[in-house]
């Protein structure tokens, strides 16, 4: 498996992209093999485990019931009976590789925010400034003459297209989210969605398949030897564990193929099947029963939209934006959190040689908030928390008070540059500054 290095990335100017492959600078949580050409999740560990629960049952019954069978039969005609085994025990592990270690529909995610389509009116903004632009959290389209709903994904950094969803354990938005499957370690999406069902399907059959031919076998020694079924199933313990094991696991696989029928011939997946309820309401994505199975068993996959191999190309800069011209995002009011670090936002270095790093730094805690909003703060308000902050400790060593002069209590400058950031004063105090400023420099 591979593991993205720490170390960081080096730009080629000339090719424009950096010295990493997308595989080994992915932001999601998976796991790739073979230099990015398989792509697991991070539970690939679980594939291992579910491996050896086809593959061992299976040893067993080739050892000691389907063996035993190729002599029973006439013409040793019984070989098919292991023959047909191993040939669906290989089909279904090769349909669990292809559920598993494919992508499953990712969608790339966003160097930048997408640009904001409308300003946010609710936001009063300064003199002088452009209101703030906002994205809105939800967009409606319609799908077959009904509409939709797609939500703004932060992580990804983009409006999910409908029937997409951001898993949570691989940290990636896929397309035609069904589920996030353990046992196979992988999303269950628009691209493995048609493998994952025929993978459960065969494991069902198979099930079937060595349950049947255990009692067989158990049925070929009560005739051979005229003896009670009782007494037949002593002489085979291992038909008596597979016929246990497999019975158990039939109605798990089994329940789950029959529940997967019903979502494609409704054309749901479990996702939407346990949270939208269609039964209540219309589905739009519903075709009827034939062109459901159609579209899940006829049609193409759809190429990757991810290109793992290839170079990572330079990011480019985020667009500018007009000056005063604020972003809002659409979880604000919900903590500005760094999306993929973790880390607060912090106010440092913007506000002249009286904000230096070295000398403290402002966070979003100590920003002047009233009323539930920014930039409504008066002068005396704007003066009372800035003082209330330079007598923190670490801060502003240097002014024990800043903001004024000694038996003065007018503005200085500094504090109508915090102001201004904050959302601007009154024109009186603007004016009030500048005298005061005149002064200073006099």
């Amino acid at each position: 498996m591979y593991v993205v290095p720490p170390t960081s990335q080096k730009s080629d100017s000339a090719s424009g992209s950096t010295d990493f492959r997308v595989y080994q600078s992915w932001k999601g949580s998976n796991n790739f093999l073979l230099q990015g050409r398989l792509i697991f999740g991070p539970d690939v560990r679980s594939l291992f485990f579910t491996i050896l629960l086809i593959a061992a049952p299976v040893g067993v019954f080739c050892a000691f019931v389907a063996h035993k069978l190729i002599h029973v039969y006439p013409d040793n005609s019984g070989i098919s009976i292991m023959v047909v085994v191993i040939a669906l025990t290989v089909y279904d592990l090769v349909l669990l590789l292809c559920t598993s270690g494919r992508d499953p529909g990712i969608i790339p995610r966003n160097a930048h925010p997408p640009e904001p389509e409308v300003y946010d009116g609710s936001v009063e903004a300064g003199g002088g400034q452009t209101p703030q632009l906002r994205l809105p959290r939800i967009k409606e389209v319609e799908v077959n003459g009904i509409p939709v709903k797609i939500k703004y994904c932060d992580t990804c950094m983009l409006y999910r297209p409908p029937r997409c969803s951001h898993c949570s354990i691989c940290n990636n938005c896929v397309e035609r989210f069904d589920h996030h499957c353990p046992w196979v370690g992988q999303c269950i999406g628009l691209r493995n969605y048609r493998f994952f069902f025929m993978f459960v399907s065969t494991t069902t059959i198979l099930c079937i398949y060595v349950f049947a031919f255990c009692w067989v076998y158990i049925k070929k020694i009560m005739d051979a030897e005229d003896i009670s079924i009782w007494k037949a199933m002593i002489k085979t313990p291992a038909s008596i564990v597979l016929i246990i094991y497999t019975f158990i696991a039939v109605w798990f696989v089994g329940g789950l193929t029959a529940f997967h029928l019903y979502l494609i011939s409704s054309n749901q997946t479990t996702y939407e099947n346990f949270r939208y309820r269609y039964d209540r309401r219309a589905n739009p994505y519903n075709k009827g029963v034939v062109e459901n199975f159609k579209e899940v068993f006829c049609t193409s996959i759809p190429p990757s939209k991810n290109n793992f191999r290839a170079m990572v190309p330079n990011e480019p800069p985020p667009p500018p934006r007009p000056m005063g011209a604020g972003f809002v995002s659409p979880n604000m009011g919900k903590g500005t959190d760094d999306i993929e670090m973790g880390r607060k936002a912090t106010w440092g270095g913007e506000f002249g040689p009286g904000l230096e790093s070295n000398q403290g730094q402002l966070s979003d805690n100590d920003v002047l908030i009233k009323d539930g909003r920014l930039g409504e703060a008066s002068p005396a308000d704007i003066r009372s928390h800035v003082d209330e902050i330079g007598d923190r400790p670490g801060v502003h060593p240097r002014r024990s008070s800043w903001g004024r002069q000694s038996g003065n209590w007018e503005m200085s400058p500094e504090v109508l540059a915090l102001a201004a950031r904050v959302g601007g004063s009154s024109n009186s105090s603007r004016l009030l500054g500048e005298k005061q400023f005149t002064e200073v420099k006099l």
